[in-house]
């Protein structure tokens, strides 16, 4: 449903403020503000060691649409010259007014290190903060590099929000009880700037592509893509076939609602991910996400694809190409990518070869359009995906073969009615994909990455006249299951487990510009793992803005 559209373009630290409140999104209710946005995110693990914050941005996004991104230098503290058991990066803003949610990004030495997108404000204005771990990007932050932040924002008469956001990094010294950090050993980024945002607009039928030569001794080669939908394709998983898109516009949009994120290397397919469905904080009905936002919508994780059964190709001293495609996009998308590499300590050169690549750019991808009760259309779509590469280098350590496997399956039903002004969709989506490392002397080993993406929407859209006169509702869940195991012996071990799920609903109504009813519930469960490995339960319920549980237990 795009009405949505027109209210907004595209782990947390705030303390929770109690509130009281019914449970239901109210009509009749009109909620003026709400609660400074937090999650159920388990915090980003300090460790008990010497440490330095730097201020590397403290800057006030204002009419900012069109201009370059902001730019400086990061430099390693001298109190905290490194070896760095963790470096840590806090991102935290304010903004009070009327604005819409923006999209943003955080670049060092060319590498997207955070996508995040903002939250909607109040009159009376908000604030949050946000943590992620940056460690994986040591091997340029040892040496001074160019940073560059993006958030292309909005001012005028209509639109006042003023983003004044802050960003640092922390950097945790190693010690005896806290060891250097183990990393790749070169960080190479593929964006489209090392001075401006990085990342690659594209456009249906687009890709993003950088020709780059690497390291002559590769053992391992893993890629980071991030891959966000806009306009039409914001929230891609509730398109519908071009037909139907045909003869509802003013509520549909067209493409269908599958996607996937492909990647090629000098043309040939090397792998694929599953997109989240995002929701942005204006996405569907703004009301949802007040003070508890969609998952992914602040802190966007990126996907990870092992490109190492490629290693053999790369290391010919020669330039090679890799492309970015969001497949099956009817809308803009924002795309960018990074490479992990491995080197061999005791070798100069590397060689080996591509034995295997069963992985076809063309998915087969059912649809199915039946009619319902009165004017209802059932569309159906799904698919299937199974796949494998296998490559082996000639290592100093001997001939190793790198296998990745992927099963992947998808299925979204979509319920059509009223002329497109009511949608119930349910989206599932979930996969695994398998790595195994088999040396010429010696045991192999595996890991396996599974996924699950579930989403359902029901929104209505019962009035829209134009963008002051509408009326909105929607009842949302969302989650994301992610288990990452490892092979030992004849058995799968569990070393962690995320298990989120976001539930919300929210109605917003005004009547010649002026609010006649704004108002949601909402609640986050999130249990799993942290990043130290202990396990972590919390629980939070909101409603009218403003949080009314919190719990928060280390489920041991």
């Amino acid at each position: 449903m795009r009405i949505a559209g027109v209210l907004g373009t595209a782990a947390l630290l705030c303390a929770a403020l109690l509130g009281t409140g019914t449970a239901h999104a109210d009509a009749g209710q009109i909620e003026t503000n709400y609660q400074n946005p937090v999650t159920a995110l388990p915090p980003v693990s300090q460790p008990g060691t010497h440490h330095c914050t730097v201020t590397e941005m403290q800057n006030d996004f204002g009419n900012t649409i069109s201009s370059p991104a902001w730019s400086g230098t990061v430099t390693p503290p001298a109190d905290c010259p490194g070896p760095w058991n963790k470096v840590v990066l806090t991102w935290s803003g304010s903004v009070q007014g009327r604005q819409y949610d923006r999209l943003a990004g955080v670049w060092i030495g060319g590498a997207e290190v955070l996508r995040t997108s903002t939250p909607e404000p109040t009159a009376a204005g908000i604030s949050w903060s946000l943590q992620k771990d940056v460690t994986q990007f040591v091997p340029l932050l040892r040496t001074p590099q160019p940073i560059a932040v993006s958030l292309g924002n909005v001012v005028n008469s209509t639109y006042t929000g003023v983003y004044d956001m802050k960003l640092t990094l922390t950097y945790y010294q190693a010690d005896h009880r806290y060891p250097p950090a183990h990393t790749a050993d070169q960080v190479l980024p593929l964006s489209a700037s090392t001075t401006d945002a990085g990342w690659t607009y594209l456009n249906p039928g687009q890709s993003s592509s950088k020709t780059v030569t690497l390291p002559r001794n590769l053992t391992g080669v893993d890629m980071e893509v991030y891959a966000r939908g806009g306009g039409c394709d914001e929230q891609w998983f509730d398109s519908v076939p071009n037909d139907l898109a045909a003869k509802y516009p003013n509520y549909l949009c067209g493409g269908g609602p599958y996607r996937e994120v492909q990647v090629a290397v000098d043309g040939r397919p090397a792998g694929l991910a599953q997109p989240y469905p995002v929701v942005y904080s204006g996405g569907i009905v703004p009301t949802l996400w007040r003070p508890i936002p969609a998952i992914d919508q602040f802190v966007t994780q990126a996907y990870d694809i092992n490109l190492t059964p490629f290693a053999g190709l790369l290391v010919d001293g020669k330039p090679h190409t890799f492309t970015v495609t969001p497949y099956g996009a009817a809308d803009g998308w924002t795309v960018d990518s990074t490479l992990f590499l491995t080197t061999d300590h005791h070798a100069a050169q590397t060689y080996g070869a591509l034995t295997s690549d069963t992985l076809s750019l063309t998915p087969a991808v059912a649809t199915t359009e039946t009619p319902g009760t009165g004017d209802t259309v059932n569309v159906r779509v799904s698919a299937t995906r199974d796949w494998s590469t296998s490559g082996w280098l000639a290592t100093s350590a001997g001939r190793v073969t790198t296998t990745v496997s992927q099963h992947a399956w998808y299925l979204n039903t979509d319920a059509v009615s009223q002329g497109g002004q009511l949608q119930i969709v349910n989206q599932q989506e979930y996969g695994a994909t398998t790595v195994t490392t088999a040396p010429e002397h010696g045991h192999a080993t595996a890991t396996r990455h599974a996924w699950s993406y579930p989403i359902t929407v029901d929104s209505d859209v019962p009035l829209y006249t134009d963008g002051n006169n509408y009326s909105l509702s929607a009842t949302v869940h969302q989650g994301r299951m992610l288990d990452d195991s490892v092979l030992t012996g004849d058995h799968w071990r569990q070393v962690a487990v995320t298990d989120d799920s976001v539930d919300a609903t929210g109605v917003l109504a005004r009547t010649n510009g002026v609010t006649t009813a704004a108002d949601g519930t909402d609640s986050e469960h999130w249990i799993g793992t942290t990043d130290t490995g202990a396990c972590y339960d919390h629980l939070i319920r909101a409603a009218h803005g403003y949080v009314t549980t919190g719990r928060v237990s280390d489920c041991s």
